[in-house]
C-alpha cells in the first residue's frame, strides 16, 4: 500500500467518487482535524420525534407493570422478559399511546442510522468520522434494550462528536452520564441504600410499587472501570466497584415525578437526584472522595480519565484499530506516552497516531468491519441517497447495524469476528446488487485511483476479464483491496 492509499483507506473510509488522490497524505489527514465539523447541518437540523426521558420512564413502568401482571397470570413468556426484555413483542398489551411512542422512536432511530451513514459517505473529513465511530463504539450503547433506543443517536451526536478532539475526561463524563448510558446500564434505577429516598420509602412502606428503584446497581460503575477506563486488568477490586457505584447514585434521568423537586436537571436530559445519593465519603483505587453530592462521581471520573491504566488501555484499543489486530508494542507505547504527557488530549493523541511510522506499514493490517466496508463501497460508487429503510436493511444483512452491539463492550475489532464464509457471502450478494445500480463505465480507472500503489496484478486481471462494467464493479467491491485496509 502506498501512503496515499493508507491515508484514504486505513485512516478514512476510502476515496469518494471524483475525489482526487492526496499529494501529501499526512498533511491531508492533519487538515481534516482543522476542517472537521462536530455538529454538521444535517445533525443540527435533525428532527427528533422520539420520547424524552420522562416519557421513557413512563413507558418502562408500563412495560414492567404489564410483564408483572401477565406473569402473575401464568404467562411464562412474559415472565421470561423480566431479564433483558427479550419477548417477541415488548409492546404486547400496552395502551395505544405508549405503543405509538415506542414505534415513533423506532422510526426516528432508523432515520438516524441513515443520517450517520450518509454523513460518513459524503464527508470531506472521513478520518474524523472514523474517529467518531471508534469512540462511539468504545462507549457503546445498544438500542436492543427498550428505552435506550430513544436516546442512542443523541448519545453519539451530542456526547461523542463534540469531544473527539477534546479531552478524554470530558468525553468520558459526557458519554457515561448521558441518558442513553444511564438507561442502558440501569443506572437510572440505582439508589443509595442509606439515601434519603430509601429512608422516605421505609417510612411510607411503599415497597416496589410503580416500578421504583430497588437499591444499589453496580452495572455502570463496573463497565466504566472495565470497558471505558482502566480495563479488566486495571488494578481495581470489587470493593472499588461497589464504592464507585455508591458515588454514582443519584445520577439518573429527568421525569421522576414526585422527586422532581429534588432533581438537578442536566441539558442532555440526565439529572442528579439528591435524595437518591448515598451519603458519605468514598475510597476508590486508593483515593479519597469527600461527600460532595453530584461532584463526587465527577471527581472519580476525572481521576479515572488520567490514570496510567486508562492511558494503556485506550492506547492499546486505538493501536489495534489502526495498527492491526496484534498491534506493535512500539505503537502502543507511543500513544500511551502521549496520553500520559497531555492528560488525555485527544487532538494530540490523533496527531501522534498520524505521525507514528507503525501505522504506515505497507501491507494491509485490518479486515474491514461491515459498516466501514459499506461506507467505502458507497463512497466509491457515488451512491449517496439511499433511503433509510434500504440502508438499515443493508447493514442488517451484513451484520453490523449502528448502536446494536451485542454487549456494552461494543462491536469486536478483530478480523475473526467478521471474516467468516457466511459473512463474506453476504457482502458478495450485496455488492452485486449495488453494482447493478451504480455507474460502471470507468471501473479500472476508479480502482487505480481508489487504491493508489495497492491494486494487485490479480485484481487487475479479474477486472480486465470481466464481461461487463457492472461485473467488473461487483468484483472490485469484494476485492482484497476493498475488504482490507
Amino acid at each position: 500500500m502506498s501512503k496515499a492509499s493508507i491515508a484514504l483507506n486505513r485512516f478514512g473510509y476510502g476515496l469518494k467518487r471524483e475525489q482526487s488522490v492526496p499529494d501529501d497524505p499526512a498533511r491531508y489527514l492533519l487538515a481534516q482535524m482543522d476542517a472537521f465539523d462536530p455538529i454538521p447541518s444535517a445533525i443540527a437540523g435533525r428532527s427528533d420525534n422520539a420520547a424524552k426521558p420522562g416519557e421513557i420512564l413512563q413507558m418502562l413502568r408500563r412495560l414492567r407493570q404489564q410483564r408483572q401482571m401477565q406473569a402473575s397470570e401464568g404467562d411464562a413468556d412474559m415472565a421470561a422478559m423480566t431479564e433483558g426484555m427479550r419477548g417477541s413483542d415488548p409492546l404486547n398489551g400496552l395502551p395505544p399511546e405508549v405503543r405509538q411512542s415506542y414505534m415513533a422512536a423506532g422510526q426516528t432511530l432508523r432515520r438516524d442510522v441513515a443520517l450517520r451513514t450518509h454523513i460518513a459517505i459524503a464527508s470531506e473529513t472521513p478520518m474524523m468520522e472514523r474517529m467518531v465511530h471508534f469512540w462511539a463504539n468504545h462507549f457503546s450503547v445498544s438500542a436492543q434494550k427498550p428505552g435506550t433506543h430513544y436516546q442512542v443517536a443523541d448519545h453519539e451526536f451530542q456526547a461523542i462528536r463534540p469531544f473527539v478532539l477534546g479531552r478524554f475526561a470530558d468525553m468520558l463524563k459526557a458519554a457515561v452520564l448521558h441518558p442513553a448510558m444511564l438507561l442502558y446500564l440501569d443506572q437510572f434505577q440505582s439508589v443509595g441504600p442509606n439515601s434519603r429516598f430509601m429512608q422516605m420509602r421505609a417510612r411510607r412502606r411503599q415497597g416496589d410499587q410503580g416500578g421504583g428503584p430497588r437499591g444499589l446497581n453496580e452495572n455502570l460503575a463496573r463497565e466504566i472501570l472495565e470497558l471505558h477506563t482502566l480495563g479488566v486488568d486495571g488494578g481495581y477490586t470489587q470493593s472499588d466497584v461497589t464504592e464507585f457505584a455508591r458515588a454514582l447514585t443519584g445520577w439518573s434521568i429527568q421525569g421522576l415525578g414526585r422527586f422532581e423537586r429534588f432533581t438537578q436537571g442536566q441539558a442532555n436530559g440526565a439529572a442528579f437526584v439528591e435524595v437518591a445519593h448515598e451519603p458519605g465519603n468514598r475510597t476508590i483505587m486508593g483515593r479519597s472522595y469527600r461527600d460532595s453530592g453530584a461532584r463526587q462521581a465527577l471527581d472519580v471520573l476525572d481521576d479515572l480519565a488520567s490514570h496510567p491504566a486508562t492511558a494503556r488501555f485506550v492506547a492499546t484499543k486505538l493501536a489495534r484499530h489502526f495498527g492491526g489486530d496484534d498491534p506493535p508494542a512500539s505503537l502502543i507505547n507511543r500513544l500511551e506516552a502521549d496520553f500520559l504527557k497531555t492528560g488525555g488530549e485527544l487532538a494530540s493523541l490523533t496527531r501522534t497516531l498520524i505521525a507514528a511510522p507503525e501505522v504506515w506499514a505497507a501491507e494491509p493490517v485490518k479486515f474491514k468491519q461491515p459498516f466501514e466496508w459499506l461506507v467505502s463501497v458507497l463512497r466509491l460508487t457515488g451512491i449517496e441517497n439511499l433511503d433509510a429503510r434500504r440502508i438499515a436493511s443493508a447493514l442488517n444483512e451484513i451484520g453490523q447495524l449502528p448502536w446494536r452491539a451485542p454487549s456494552p463492550a461494543g462491536y469486536d475489532d478483530l478480523a475473526g469476528s467478521w471474516a467468516g464464509p457466511d459473512a463474506l457471502f453476504r457482502r458478495v450478494e450485496l455488492a452485486e446488487r449495488i453494482a447493478r445500480n451504480a455507474p460502471a463505465d470507468d471501473v479500472m480507472e476508479r480502482a487505480q485511483s481508489a487504491f493508489p500503489g495497492m491494486l494487485s496484478d490479480n485484481t487487475r486481471t479479474w477486472l480486465s476479464r470481466a464481461e461487463s462494467g457492472t461485473q467488473a464493479l461487483g468484483l472490485l467491491l469484494v476485492s482484497p483491496e476493498m475488504m482490507r485496509r
